[in-house]
């Protein structure tokens, strides 16, 4: 298990720091770690094809919805792809969406979770006990442009994940 983890996502509006929480969602943070390096292996939804690299590499913030949030992860741009598979949701009961900036995963409903991710720009808490919440953004720069990529009238390229993990 690791102790710590740090993800910087580059992207188009520059880059968001992250500081991931393996304590509190080991399973979930080490599926983004190992997604974002390409060590978990993957099917790309495009050709059904085992995918090789990053899994993040090149896609975009397909939705965006300015004040409340952004959501990635998803190769096909429409919010309609996975890597594949699926793992189980690691809900806590005492951690919720109380505050802005908050990094959860997406689902489908109940242990759909595979790689799609968001991250909201102000308190939820109507979304508590439905996302697996693994992580927030870092400081304020990132907060910044968060908020950039929630009011681009397009999508917005995230290029690649850097992962620092111990």
């Amino acid at each position: 298990m690791y102790r710590s983890i740090t993800a910087v996502l580059h992207t188009g509006h520059g880059d968001i720091h992250l500081d991931l929480r393996p304590e509190e969602a080991p399973y979930t943070a080490d599926n983004f770690v190992g997604l974002a390096t390409g060590s978990r292996p993957w099917t790309d939804p495009l050709t059904g094809a085992a995918g090789t690299g990053g899994f993040y590499d090149g896609t975009v913030f397909h939705r965006r919805v300015p004040g409340f949030a952004i959501q990635g992860g998803d190769r096909l741009g429409t919010g309609h792809g996975s890597a594949g598979y699926r793992i189980p949701d690691e809900v806590l009961p005492d951690r919720g969406f109380e505050h802005p900036f908050q990094l959860a995963m997406a689902n489908l409903g109940r242990d759909s979770t595979g790689s799609q991710f968001f991250i909201t720009l102000a308190p939820a808490p109507h979304l508590n006990g439905h996302y697996t919440i693994f992580g927030e953004v870092a400081d304020a720069p990132s907060r910044s442009v968060v908020g950039d990529i929630a009011s681009s009238r397009t999508a917005v390229r995230l290029d690649r994940v850097t992962i620092s993990a111990d």
